[in-house]
C-alpha cells in the first residue's frame, strides 16, 4: 500500500444554508402578534490549511469526497438556525491547488496558509426579516442557498533545501541514508525509489533538509519514466546536487554524458515553469557534482579522470562513497555553506496583500441573451442576483413566487426582456446550464386600473390615509352651514308661494 501520495483529485462540497422559517407569534389576548420566523444558519465551507505535521496527501487519496456541515433551519420565536461547521482539511506545506484544466488557483506555502475550496451557502431569511410597513405578515420565507461544489487537483511540491538528482541506481538513496536519519528503500535495480524521500542533515551549527528525487532518464521532461511525476519536487529546492555513478556497467554511459542529459532535462522542464520573482530560476541555482561509488577501484580511477573537466565547467566536485562514508563530511559542510547563503539572499516574505475589487457603479448585475436552437427561441437571464433569488424561492408558495416577480421587476429584468425582443408567453431561463429555472414570461401590466395598485396585496383605493388641515375642516363646516341655510330659504319661499301646505294649518 502506498504511503506517499503527492497528487490527488479532491471533490469538495460546501454545506447548504438552512431554510428560513415562516411563523406567526401568538400571545394571550393576541392571537396574531406579528411574524417571528427567524433566519436559517449559513452552511460550512471546505478550507485547505497548511499543517507542518502533514507530509502526504494520502488521506485524500483514500477519501476524495469531502462535504461540510449544513446550516440548521430557522425556527419560530426568533430562534435563528445554527451555522454549519467549516470542514478544515490539513495539507502539507508546498501544496498547489489547480482546477481540472491545470490552472493554478492557490499556492499554499507557509504554516497557516489557507484556501477556501467550496464556500457554504447562505441561510434563507425568515418572515420576520421579510416584514415591512407594507408587508406586515409575510406568509413565506426564503430557502437556504446550496453550497458550492468544486473539483480541484492537489499537487505536492516538496519543500527542501537540497535536491539530489541523477540517473536511476546512481546511489541517491544510499547517500541520503548515509548523511541523515532517513531510511529509504535501497536495492540494486533501477527505479527502486518511487517516491521522494526527505532527510535532515546536521553540519556543525547548520541544519537543512535533503530530498531524494526518483531517478531521471532522457525524456523525463516529456513524461518518460517518472519524470513529470517528480520533477516538480525540484522546483522549491535552493541547491541541486548531481549524483553521478562512476561504477555503472551500462554501455554508452559515463559521468560527463549523464550530467549533460540531466542538465538538458532540467532546462527543458524549467522552460515551462512560471516562477515568481521570489525564487531564483532553476537554471541559475547553485549546483554541486558528486562522483559516487569511489569505493570501487575502477570508479575511483574514472572519478579522478573526469574531475578536471567538471571543474573546468565551474562546478565543485566531491568524490564520495555512500558505502564507506568517504568524503561525506566535506560534502555536508559544503552544502551547509550554500544553503546558508541562499537563506541570507532570499527575499523577506511579504505579508499577503488585500485586493479590493469593487463592482462598477453602472453594473446592473445581470444580462439577458436571446438564443435560437433548433428553430426555437428563448431568452436566458444570467447574473448573481437573479440566480440567487431563484434558488431562495419556494415555488410551492404563491406569495413567495409573487415576491420573486417583484424583485426581478425592480431589478429591471422585465425591461431588459422587452428590449431583447421578448413577448408575452416567451420562454425564459434564469441561470446557466441544466439547473436553470424555465418559465413562460407574462409581463406585468402597468396601465389602467393597475396604476392604482401599490405593492403586492395592497390597493391604494382602500388605503386613503390623508388628513385634512384645520382650515380645510373650517371651510367644509361653513360650506355645510351655507348649504343648509340655502335649503331652508328655498323651502320657505315655495311654501309662501302655495306650492305645498302643512296639514296642521288646515
Amino acid at each position: 500500500m502506498a504511503s506517499f501520495v503527492d497528487r490527488v483529485v479532491l471533490h469538495a462540497f460546501g454545506g447548504d444554508g438552512g431554510n428560513g422559517c415562516a411563523s406567526i407569534r401568538r400571545e394571550k389576548f393576541k392571537p396574531l402578534a406579528g411574524p417571528d420566523g427567524a433566519n436559517g444558519g449559513d452552511g460550512g465551507s471546505v478550507r485547505l490549511v497548511v499543517d507542518p505535521q502533514v507530509t502526504t496527501l494520502l488521506e485524500y487519496h483514500h477519501s476524495p469526497h469531502r462535504r461540510a456541515d449544513k446550516g440548521a433551519m430557522g425556527m419560530g420565536d426568533y430562534r435563528q438556525g445554527a451555522h454549519g461547521q467549516d470542514l478544515v482539511l490539513r495539507v502539507p506545506d508546498g501544496t498547489v491547488v489547480k482546477d481540472l484544466d491545470g490552472n493554478i488557483l492557490a499556492d499554499l506555502v507557509g504554516e497557516g496558509a489557507e484556501y477556501i475550496v467550496a464556500a457554504g451557502g447562505r441561510g434563507g431569511l425568515g418572515n420576520m426579516s421579510l416584514a415591512s410597513a407594507k408587508r406586515k405578515a409575510p406568509g413565506f420565507a426564503l430557502l437556504g442557498e446550496p453550497g458550492d461544489e468544486a473539483d480541484v487537483v492537489l499537487e505536492l511540491k516538496t519543500i527542501a533545501d537540497v535536491a539530489l538528482v541523477g540517473y536511476p541506481s546512481a546511489g541517491k538513496s544510499s547517500l541520503i541514508a548515509a548523511i541523515s536519519a532517513a531510511r529509504p528503500k535501497i536495492a540494486d535495480y533501477p527505479f527502486t525509489t518511487l517516491v521522494p524521500n526527505l532527510g535532515v542533515v546536521q553540519a556543525g551549527d547548520s541544519r537543512y533538509t535533503v530530498a531524494d528525487v526518483p531517478g531521471l532518464i532522457p525524456g523525463a521532461s516529456e513524461g518518460k519514466g517518472l519524470g513529470l511525476e517528480f520533477l516538480r519536487h525540484v522546483e522549491r529546492c535552493a541547491v541541486l546536487v548531481h549524483v553521478l555513478d562512476c561504477a555503472t556497467l551500462e554501455p554508452g554511459r559515463d559521468p560527463i554524458s549523464d550530467l549533460d542529459v540531466i542538465e538538458a532535462e532540467l532546462a527543458a522542464y524549467s522552460a515551462d515553469l512560471d516562477i515568481d520573482g521570489s525564487r531564483v530560476p532553476l537554471a541559475e541555482r547553485p549546483r554541486l557534482v558528486v562522483l559516487n561509488k569511489i569505493d570501487v577501484p575502477e570508479a575511483r580511477e574514472l572519478a579522478d579522470f573526469v574531475t578536471a573537466e567538471l571543474e573546468g565547467r565551474g562546478l565543485r566536485v566531491f568524490e564520495i562513497s555512500a558505502v564507506s562514508h568517504e568524503g561525506l563530511k566535506q560534502l555536508t559542510f559544503a552544502l551547509a555553506e550554500l544553503v546558508e547563503k541562499a537563506r541570507r539572499e532570499a527575499p523577506a516574505p511579504e505579508p499577503a496583500r488585500i485586493v479590493l475589487r469593487p463592482k462598477a457603479v453602472d453594473d446592473s448585475g445581470f444580462s439577458v441573451t436571446r438564443v435560437e436552437e433548433d428553430g426555437q427561441e428563448y431568452f436566458r437571464v444570467t447574473g448573481t442576483k437573479p440566480v440567487r433569488w431563484v434558488r431562495q424561492t419556494d415555488f410551492n408558495n404563491d406569495e413567495a413566487v409573487g415576491y420573486l416577480a417583484d424583485r426581478l421587476a425592480r431589478l429591471g429584468v422585465e425591461e431588459a426582456l422587452l428590449k431583447a425582443g421578448a413577448r408575452a408567453g416567451a420562454e425564459v431561463l434564469i441561470g446557466a446550464g441544466d439547473n436553470a429555472v424555465v418559465f413562460d414570461w407574462e409581463p406585468t401590466l402597468m396601465t389602467g386600473a393597475e396604476l392604482l395598485t401599490g405593492p403586492r396585496g395592497t390597493d391604494l383605493r382602500l388605503e386613503d390615509h390623508s388628513r385634512p388641515s384645520r382650515n380645510e375642516k373650517r371651510e367644509r363646516y361653513h360650506d355645510r352651514m351655507d348649504a343648509k341655510a340655502e335649503a331652508r330659504n328655498e323651502l320657505w319661499t315655495e311654501r309662501e308661494a302655495g306650492k305645498w301646505t302643512d296639514a296642521a294649518d288646515e
